[in-house]
């Protein structure tokens, strides 16, 4: 297998060796436009990904339509909402403020791709304008775009990810409950009770989404 793994752009270059479509190229802006604005704010969930100085990072963020907030047509912000306090992609953006971001939109084939700079802000007032429900964000995430363009809709297409005939019943996969008892079955404590977690979690998440 280590004969076949690419090693350098040249090896790369040479298997994927056809040029960019006109398509995929002028779709990119280092603004927000008209028709990018509509896909922003129709979006529910995104992905965001960071760079640290010691790891990298990959994490689900989503809310109401329009969680993400257009400041300007190069300035996008982002209320760090309730989570599991672990904070690694705030940390890695105050070591580093390279991040991307990448919107899906219930329904649609199309995602939206954004690479730019963040900062986090505790502005009092600003932080204020994004509560929900009278709880304010303990942060704000304030992004500068670089660039930002669509996604062909070829990933969603394949993974037939909007069709509800194809959704798998949660029941089939491990809870989290049962992924933490097994993770922590060999303490001397006994680990987390499983079936506990799960029957409180309904709750807890309720009452701690914002």
């Amino acid at each position: 297998m280590t004969d076949h793994i690419i090693k350098t752009i040249e090896d790369l270059e040479a298997v994927y060796n056809l040029e960019p479509s006109d398509a995929s190229l002028v779709k990119e802006s280092d603004h927000v436009t008209d028709e990018y604005r509509q896909l922003i704010e129709a979006s529910t969930f995104l992905a965001l990904a960071s760079v640290g100085t010691d790891e990298i990072d990959c994490t689900p963020r989503g809310d109401n339509p329009g969680f993400v907030r257009i400041h300007d047509d190069k300035t996008l912000m982002l209320p760090d909402r309730r989570g599991n306090n672990r904070i690694d992609t705030l940390r890695n953006i105050v070591g580093d403020p390279r991040v991307s971001l990448m919107f899906l939109i219930p329904g649609s084939g199309t995602v939206l791709r954004v690479n730019g700079r963040a900062v986090l802000s505790v502005e009092p007032e600003l932080l204020e304008s994004f509560a929900e429900k009278g709880k304010p964000p303990r942060s704000v995430m304030v992004v500068t775009i670089d660039v930002m363009y669509f996604q062909c809709a070829r990933a969603v297409m394949r993974a037939k990810l909007w069709n509800p005939s194809l959704h798998i019943d949660e029941k089939s996969l491990p809870s989290a409950g049962e992924i933490l008892a097994a993770q922590t079955k060999d303490q001397k404590d006994g680990g987390v009770d499983g079936e506990a977690y799960d029957k409180e979690w309904p709750g807890r998440a309720e009452e701690s989404m914002w």
